[in-house]
């Protein structure tokens, strides 16, 4: 399986734009820009990399860990997960330093106990997760049953 996304730039990084587009049409021509991604910090004008792949590793985890409920023979009544992607300017330019992941989950018949082990699970083994193996990933824990 294989997926795509294409990013078209004009200009400088600084003063230049650009757009997203995805074959899905979920980024159809996006706008993204250094002001969008560095000086709109709640971020509402305009999407940036930290914003997708803090998307892709909060749906990524979710599928994982209903699939490791799934394995229980249970299932969700909801996976409710934020990402928090931090991006850091260091010596020699910026790093994402850290992601948070935030869970809250409500699975009839599970304990809270089963429940973090399939949840640390599907963090230490989603695609997503494993592909940002070199970031310091946290994962906080609501549960309810």
């Amino acid at each position: 399986m294989k997926r795509k996304a294409t990013a078209i730039w004009k200009g400088t990084g600084l003063e230049g734009s650009g757009t997203l587009s995805s074959p899905s049409g979920f980024f159809d021509k996006s706008p993204y820009s250094a002001k969008t991604r560095f000086e709109n910090e709640d971020g509402s004008k305009g999407t940036n990399p930290e914003e997708m792949i803090a998307a892709a590793h909060a749906g990524c985890f979710n599928m994982a860990l209903s699939f490791q409920i799934a394995g229980k023979d249970l299932k969700a009544d909801e996976l409710d997960t934020t990402a928090t992607v931090t991006l850091e300017k260091e010596e020699g330019g910026f790093s994402i330093t850290g992601i948070v992941l935030d869970l809250k989950g409500k699975v009839s018949g599970m304990d809270e106990a089963q429940f973090t082990e399939l949840a640390e699970a599907a963090k230490e083994n989603c695609p997503v997760s494993k592909a940002l193996a070199s970031v310091p990933i946290t994962l906080n824990i609501s549960f309810s049953s």
